[in-house]
């Protein structure tokens, strides 16, 4: 017998899909998540009974297809909307699986597509291809539902408006509209990091999902490679207490060893191509990091090669930023202070708890405190707020230290 949570399990899994094959089909993406859910919804009320089908997958597609017609029948008060039911109905019925490559390359590109917002091109993304409800996704990104409700609502009136096509770029075109699709899964990836574990799994998913529709695309594959390693630390990112535990801090026991074995080897097999992107040279920097049994064994001057090797591909502030961690350690700290000072991020949180930490190293409390408490200002989750409201606490001199009762701490 089914279980509603099988049924779940189904969704998750081919939500995406399906919804990518009935867009092909209808030519219409309100019709076609319409269609899915009500296929879904008799599944609900059918296989627990029944039992699954032998193709799940197709019994959905199959279903959503027949339900969008009967939808159009319904409605056809005009002539033109008859005519487009008979002309469905007529039509060869899909595959089961349909062309499933191309239906989901199809639809990631269109949500991805750079004349939309780039947060409707998230919201898309994870409502088209990962199945995931309007409250969802507006809880995940702190935004009223309303909100989130009306920024799909534009977007899908947008790729109708303007007429953005549901297909794959031209080859001359896919580099740069792969880098808005890749910028879209990493972003999700980044939110569900800082809170929501869903995100993560979600982005992970996706980033499995391109890399095994285009296992030719090495940034395709080192985006993958660095979501597993930096995923691979979650465990060990919170102390027993469920405070913030950086890096160097982390007990790397409690690291996940097959996702960083999977995320390494990802990283061997880009590092064969030789055609380095920024997310394959991120992603072996964090595979430098996952070597390293303790935080002192790390290996600084490669890290640094690497970096140095990313502000020639991609320079930005943020790699400068980070480069400066790598040069703290290999040069010392008060190169790094130059280095972080000659930056314009002052809005950033992480370049005034960066350059709290070198002030520390340099024996400099008093300023250390002072940038501690603003990057605790400017820092957006309460975690990282609470981790460097403690350092601030901690570095502050003793005569200029708030009276309160001291923190409890974990282990």
């Amino acid at each position: 017998m089914t279980r509603a949570c099988d049924i779940e399990t189904v969704f998750r899994a081919e939500y995406g899909r399906a919804v990518s094959v009935l867009v092909r089909f209808l030519g219409d993406i309100d019709l076609a998540e319409e269609a899915v859910q009500d296929a879904f919804t008799t599944a609900l009320d059918r296989w627990p009974r029944t039992g699954p089908p032998p193709s799940p997958a197709g019994w959905i597609i199959t279903t959503a297809r027949n339900r969008a017609v009967d939808r159009l029948r319904r409605e056809s008060s005009r002539p033109t909307r008859h005519a487009e039911a008979a002309r469905l109905h007529a039509t060869d019925a899909p595959p089961e699986e349909g062309p499933v490559r191309d239906d989901r390359l199809r639809l990631i590109f269109t949500c991805c597509h750079p004349a939309l917002a780039p947060q409707a091109r998230v919201a898309l993304t994870l409502r088209l291809l990962g199945g995931l409800s309007t409250a969802q996704i507006a809880r995940a990104f702190l935004v009223p539902e309303p909100t989130l409700a009306q920024r799909l609502v534009r977007a899908k009136a947008k790729i109708r408006a303007a007429g953005i096509p549901y297909r794959v770029p031209r080859e001359a075109d896919l580099p740069e509209r792969l880098d808005a699709v890749l910028a879209v899964v990493y972003l999700i990836f980044n939110e569900g990091y800082t809170g929501d574990a869903d995100l993560c799994a979600q982005a992970l998913r996706l980033g499995r999902l391109l890399t095994k529709l285009m296992p030719d695309e090495p940034e395709v594959t080192g985006l993958l490679a660095l979501m597993l390693l930096i995923e691979a630390r979650r465990p060990a990112r919170r102390d027993t207490d469920g405070s913030l535990v950086p890096l160097p801090g982390q007990d790397r026991a409690r690291w996940d060893g097959a996702l960083i074995a999977e995320g390494q080897e990802l990283v061997r097999r880009c590092l064969h191509r030789n055609q380095p992107g920024p997310y394959q040279i991120q992603a072996a920097i964090n595979a430098v990091h996952s070597d390293a049994p303790t935080a002192a064994a790390t290996d600084w001057r490669q890290i640094l090669c690497l970096y140095d090797q990313l502000m020639t591909v991609a320079p930005s502030p943020v790699v400068a930023l980070n480069r400066a961690v790598a040069v703290a350690e290999v040069e010392g700290p008060a190169r790094a202070l130059d280095l972080v000072d000659a930056l314009e991020l002052g809005r950033y949180h992480v370049l005034h708890a960066v350059r709290a930490d070198l002030l520390r190293r340099l024996g400099r409390p008093g300023e250390a405190a002072h940038e501690y408490g603003a990057a605790a200002e400017l820092a957006e989750s309460e975690a990282e707020r609470a981790y460097l409201e403690r350092r601030r606490r901690e570095t502050s001199p003793p005569e200029t230290r708030p009276t309160e009762a001291p923190r409890p701490t974990g282990t």
